[in-house]
């Protein structure tokens, strides 16, 4: 990810509709999978260390970031340990995490299979994974392009991907459904009129009103996640796996 986009990254990530809602969704899957209250748990690929804040309501969390930036943010966040290297070779044990965590960040791996081993060596037998992705490669997009994207996924892919890894699947939602249908418009508007300046709208904070109505769906979404509830399309894809 470009520096520049880094940033305004972690700048939006606090108040962002999108962020908060994310972090709802995972809450709720986390609260199914009934941890240990000792648990371990990592966050591979942990940025700024914004969700190692809830993480860490469910454990000792210890975060792996490659970016040296953002390893330094998700330090002053003082909400766990932060080793500053790549998610492909990390400096664990074998089977040493209760659960490993994910979130957006094996679509920007050349290689998301031995991503996926790597994780499965640093997590105990038995122990989960959970993951979030973009969906759907035919939503491919400029925002694709900003983040450095190697691909989107659906179920097959990344269940193929996960399988081929060692991992078994024990459920699979979509989130950020309400926005679908506005993406597909945009995105055939993209492909009509392709631009080459890139975008940071994404991370645009809407007025806190319409940020907090952006916000709901996602609040709904996490509470049918919550209750083994799976949503059959939307923008992003999670995953759990043992």
């Amino acid at each position: 990810m470009e520096r520049e986009y880094e940033l305004q990254t972690h700048q939006a990530e606090d108040r962002h509709w999108w962020y908060q809602g994310r972090r709802r969704v995972i809450e709720r899957a986390i609260e199914r999978l009934q941890l240990p209250a000792d648990a371990r748990i990592l966050d591979a690929g942990c940025g700024s260390g914004r969700n190692m804040i809830e993480l860490a309501r469910h454990g000792a969390v210890t975060g792996v970031e490659l970016s040296s930036t953002s390893a330094e943010l998700a330090r002053e966040r003082d909400a766990g340990a932060v080793v500053e290297g790549s998610v492909m070779d990390m400096p664990f044990d074998e089977g040493f995490f209760d659960l490993a965590v994910s979130l957006d960040v094996i679509e920007h791996l050349p290689d998301d299979v031995a991503a996926l081993q790597e994780l499965r060596r640093v997590t105990r037998p038995g122990g989960a994974l959970l993951v979030t992705v973009p969906a759907y490669q035919w939503l491919w997009s400029g925002h694709d392009e900003v983040n450095h994207h190697h691909r989107r996924y659906n179920r097959r892919t990344l269940l193929a991907a996960a399988q081929a890894a060692g991992w078994q699947a024990q459920m699979t939602a979509h989130f950020n459904s309400l926005l679908l249908p506005m993406a597909i418009v945009l995105r055939a508007l993209e492909r009509l009129r392709p631009s080459t300046t890139k975008s940071s709208l994404d991370l645009w904070v809407p007025p806190a009103p319409l940020n907090w109505a952006l916000r709901q769906p996602l609040r709904l979404e996490g509470a049918v996640i919550g209750r083994g509830g799976s949503i059959p399309a939307g923008l992003s894809l999670l995953a759990v796996f043992r």
